[in-house]
Parts: C-alpha cells; structure tokens; sequence
C-alpha cells in the first residue's frame, strides 16, 4: 500500500459526517416543518410544479423560499471562499467560516416554534445552509460528491463500480465504495433524526449542529494520511 496525503475537507471521515447532517436536515424540515425537503431542492421544484397545476397557490408559495434561500446560500458560500483565498495566511480557514454560519443559523432556527409562518422560516434557514455545505465541501478524496443529496453519488458509484468489474483495479473499487459509504451515511442522519424529531421536536435541529461542530474541530488539521 502507498500513503496518500488528503486535505482534511477531502478525507472521507469529514464527508461521512457532513453526509450524516445532510440527511438529518433534509429529514428534519420534511418531519417537523411543513414536509418540505430542504436539502432535495429538485424534489421541491417538482412539488411546486404539482402544486401550481392544481391551482393550489398557497400550497405552492411555501415551496418557493427554500428553492431562493439555497440560491442564496450559493451565492454566500462562494462570497466567502473568495474572501478566503484572498487572505491566504489567515488563521481561520474559509470553510470553518462557512460550518461556523452554518451552526450559527441553525442554532437559531431551533428557537423557532413549529407551525405557520416559523416553518416556512426554518425551511429557508435550513436551505440556505445546505447551500453553504454542498458548494464548500464537494470532493472526497478527490472525487466530486454531495453532502446534501445523494443521486449523484449513487450515480457515481455504481459508474465506478461497473469500471472495477471491467479492470480489476482495487483503486476504483475504493472510490466507488466512498459514495455508497457517504449514502449510507445520509440515510442514517435521516433515521437518527426521525427517531430525535417526535421527543426533541424543533430542538432536534441542535443535533445536527453537534455533527457540524465535529467536522469544524477536524478542519484544525492541515491534511491526514490515507492508504491507498
């Protein structure tokens, strides 16, 4: 075996855990806020479609601000990657700035009562922050992946798993491994938070914010070891 050095954003530990938030919050908003996917914005884009057809357009309005807020939330992350970059000898690095919002607006989301205008609230402040999450952290080990939604990941894995069965080479069976790794990790977030929702209620959001504050401490390290 052969030791490869991994930029701590890219080791796969940190996007087990983050893939553990993202389930979370997109079972979190679909449980106890209004049964809207925060993280899944596509899902939301078709319900919004659905609702529209059927000329429910109260229905349809509340999908419409986790759809901007993650627009949004693009937009913030990438404002303070650039940031970042320009002040390379900085202390902080600039994705511990982006896990440090993210905590910080879900912790506030968790004083938000549920029901009414407070879930359509939360909603976008869960959006916005897996905007943030999925624009700043999006290689593991150097291959492109997603935190908050795993279709890609599936797609990619199973493209790197038929690749191993027509090579034999273990390298690509690892990689592909990775992301069935990483959808595991998102379907477990979404159980755990299934089981936390109906006893924590709207404080059950604070959960993900310890698996955020996980990876935030990780980020202190430069780079880890890997063996391939």
């Amino acid at each position: 075996m052969t030791e490869q050095r991994v930029q701590t954003s890219e080791a796969l530990r940190v996007g087990l855990v983050l893939a553990l938030a993202g389930g979370y919050l997109d079972a979190y908003t679909y449980l106890c806020r209004g049964g809207v996917f925060a993280n899944a914005e596509t899902g939301n884009m078709v319900l919004l479609g659905v609702k529209l057809a059927a000329g429910d357009w109260g229905g349809a309005v509340k999908y419409l601000p986790p759809i901007f807020a993650f627009f949004l939330g693009v937009l913030a992350a990438e404002a303070i990657r650039r940031r970042g970059k320009a002040a390379p000898s900085a202390r902080v690095h600039w994705r511990q700035w982006v896990l440090a919002l993210e905590i910080g607006v879900l912790a506030a989301a968790a004083f938000a009562p549920l029901g009414g205008a407070w879930d359509m609230a939360v909603n976008w402040a869960v959006s916005f922050v897996c905007a943030l999450q999925v624009e700043s952290f999006r290689r593991v080990h150097g291959k492109a992946y997603a935190t908050t939604m795993c279709t890609g990941n599936l797609r990619s894995g199973t493209e790197l798993l038929y690749q191993y069965f027509q090579t034999r080479d273990r390298g690509i069976l690892r990689s592909s491994l990775r992301y069935y790794q990483v959808i595991v990790a998102f379907i477990a977030g979404a159980a755990v938070s299934a089981v936390l929702a109906g006893p924590l209620g709207q404080w059950s959001v604070l959960a993900a914010c310890v698996l955020l504050a996980v990876v935030l401490v990780s980020l202190s390290r430069a780079e880890v070891t890997s063996r391939e």
